[in-house]
């Protein structure tokens, strides 16, 4: 039967034993030692975010955080009690871009944000005075590849997502927001410019001291961790008061001869926009899982009659069948499997299936899904192993947070990714280890980080 050759042969190209994993936990924990070594020493860029103090739960005052990363941005205002209390109360705002600001001029984009965070700031702040004239703190947390050069200053490398502001590419972000401000003439100092891997890495710090790295696993997939700073050969001048470092990894441009690679992947990866580059994140984040299933269902159907006389106009749509779609059918525990077949239906217009077509296509999601938390679980593998954490050597509880919607509303993906790991570090060394989901790490992350760079320069 020519489809249960095509499911065989897809079981055989993204299987991932145990010894293949731990040659690309090994790969990466190599990868990242190049990109420490030297400026561009490896795919992995091992970023430098400059941020030296993460926030130890003992911060006190309010702050801000702004956290633009995709089509809209979020504000938030946070009060902090110090060790006892915490958090005293959080209030935040979402708000929706404008397309054509996406594709406008700089000042534009950061004069809107600026508008709306004058706003927050003033229904947040009614009938209350802000204490002695003291400025207010902010921590910006910007999902895309900047340049940095100090904890509160960055240029633009390049936009991603659907945003294409040219004459943004190469100036300081922090500059143009902290302008914007001045012009809406709002008293707000940027104390500290980070992205959602390092924001999640904070907001777990603070209530965890064991965190040692932030994940995000959503759209996109990148990691941050805490490095010790002697360990950085390419660091030039001072070596920080705190000993360490947090560094931005950028570990979707991983790649590795040991992954496995598909003729799916091949093809999604000539045809995407960048080609050749991000192959780790095109494995590993739910903007492509979706469309790997889609591909290996469109071969299915031309390659056999599996799902009858068929319009192929949705199932030849690049990008159609989404993640979430995958996770509906995947996680379909109906004994007939009615999620599959209405999703089939709704989606790709395909009718009529029988039960034996439905249970395939579950397999295929199965499949492709175990192999991105098989591979997710191998890259966290790898900074425990970088870190001496793989509890080969170090016996300190090491904990893992972990935010983005694949990790938080896919479980199957989620429960894989953790049983994956501990199957990789053993179950001696896995006692050690804890993998938490980190909600909405990015955008109290910057907030908190904005307090520890405040706290620490008063203490100065």
């Amino acid at each position: 039967m020519a489809e249960q050759q095509v499911v065989a042969d897809l079981r055989e190209k993204c299987a991932t034993p145990p010894s293949l994993l731990r040659d690309v936990a090994a790969a990466m924990a190599d990868e990242m030692c190049a990109g420490l070594e030297m400026e561009g020493g490896s795919r992995v860029k091992m970023l430098l975010s400059y941020v030296d103090k993460l926030p130890t739960g003992r911060e006190e005052g309010l702050f801000y955080g702004l956290d633009l990363g995709g089509t809209n941005f979020r504000v938030l205002k946070v009060q902090l009690g110090g060790n006892d209390k915490h958090v005293i109360s959080r209030e935040s705002r979402e708000v929706a871009i404008p397309p054509h600001l996406m594709s406008g001029s700089s000042s534009e984009l950061f004069g809107f944000i600026a508008s709306e965070l004058a706003k927050f700031v003033a229904d947040e702040e009614k009938g209350t005075s802000l204490s002695n004239g003291k400025t207010r703190e902010l921590g910006f947390t910007f999902s895309f590849p900047v340049r940095q050069r100090s904890v509160a200053s960055g240029t633009l490398v390049k936009w991603t997502k659907a945003f294409s502001i040219e004459d943004a590419v190469g100036k300081d972000v922090v500059a143009e927001l902290q302008t914007a401000m001045q012009k809406q003439g709002l008293d707000m100092h940027v104390a500290a410019l980070i992205n959602d891997a390092v924001g999640t890495l904070a907001g777990a710090r603070y209530y965890d001291e064991d965190v040692v790295a932030g994940v995000i696993f959503g759209t996109g997939t990148n990691a941050a961790y805490v490095e010790k700073a002697n360990a950085i050969p390419k660091w030039e001048g001072e070596l920080p008061s705190s000993g360490q470092m947090v560094i931005n990894m950028e570990w979707g441009n991983f790649y590795s001869c040991h992954l496995p690679v598909t003729e799916y992947d091949q093809a999604l990866d000539n045809e995407s926009l960048n080609p050749g580059e991000q192959i780790y994140e095109k494995l590993t984040s739910g903007m492509y899982l979706g469309e790997i299933v889609r591909r290996v269902l469109l071969k299915l159907s031309l390659q056999s009659a599996i799902f009858g006389e068929i319009d192929h106009t949705k199932l030849k749509t690049h990008f159609h069948l989404r993640t979430p779609h995958i996770s509906a059918m995947h996680h379909d525990d109906t004994p007939d499997l009615k999620t599959v077949e209405e999703k089939l239906k709704e989606i790709l217009e395909i009718a009529g299936t029988s039960l034996e077509t439905r249970k395939m296509v579950v397999e295929i999601c199965d499949i492709v899904a175990r192999r991105v938390a098989r591979l997710a679980a191998a890259g966290l593998a790898g900074i425990l192993k970088k870190l001496g954490r793989d509890g080969s050597v170090d016996k300190r509880r090491s904990v893992i947070a972990i935010d983005g919607g694949l990790f938080e509303h896919y479980s199957k993906f989620s429960k894989c990714l953790e049983t994956t790991l501990n199957e990789l570090l053993g179950e001696e060394s896995s006692k050690f280890i804890v993998v938490k989901h980190a909600d909405d790490g990015s955008g109290i992350g910057a907030a908190l980080i904005a307090a520890s760079q405040s706290q620490y320069r008063n203490v100065e």
